[in-house]
């Protein structure tokens, strides 16, 4: 998985000491009402689009950014979904890490979903009822984007 150059730096201070970071994942929506989602490169599991927000950066362009960098869809964010603050998580590398997460629903506007980086695998758009194997999370986020009204759903 790429690093960006503004997490690269922070590395590089605090070393692979836990880092608290704003984090986005897209509930993207077709016109046919499937979910599209990317089969992990690092340990093959599929999942929604997520990312690292970029200093500067508003949640909704890191998620219109991320989906298009890693699926080459254009998306529309609706409205925030659910907001949570992630178990932490230790990379192979030795990198901890804990993310602050914003989800959002997207509908997709353009674009032909791919694998568009090194990220995934596998893209594909799959029906709420038919979806592979995912973790318990994911599918919390999922049920929260389907979920009607405007209401996000937050963390006790």
């Amino acid at each position: 998985m790429p690093i960006s150059p503004y997490l690269k730096s922070l590395r590089d201070v605090v070393g692979p000491r836990l880092l608290l970071l704003p984090g986005v994942t897209a509930v993207v929506f077709d016109d046919a009402g499937r979910i599209l989602l990317g089969q992990r490169s690092d340990d093959r599991s599929w999942s929604l689009i997520a990312g690292v927000m970029d200093p500067g950066e508003q949640p909704a362009e890191t998620v219109v950014r991320e989906v298009y960098e890693e699926t080459a869809v254009h998306v529309v964010p609706e409205r925030v979904t659910s907001v949570l603050t992630q178990p932490p998580n230790t990379y192979p590398n030795g990198d901890r890490t804990e993310y602050v997460d914003i989800a959002f629903r997207c509908r997709a506007v353009g674009g032909r979903a791919r694998v568009n980086d090194d990220e995934s695998l596998a893209v594909g758009w799959f029906d709420p009822a038919g979806l592979p194997p995912l973790a318990e999370l994911t599918r919390r986020r999922i049920e929260c984007a389907l979920r009607p009204g405007e209401a996000a759903w937050f963390s006790a």
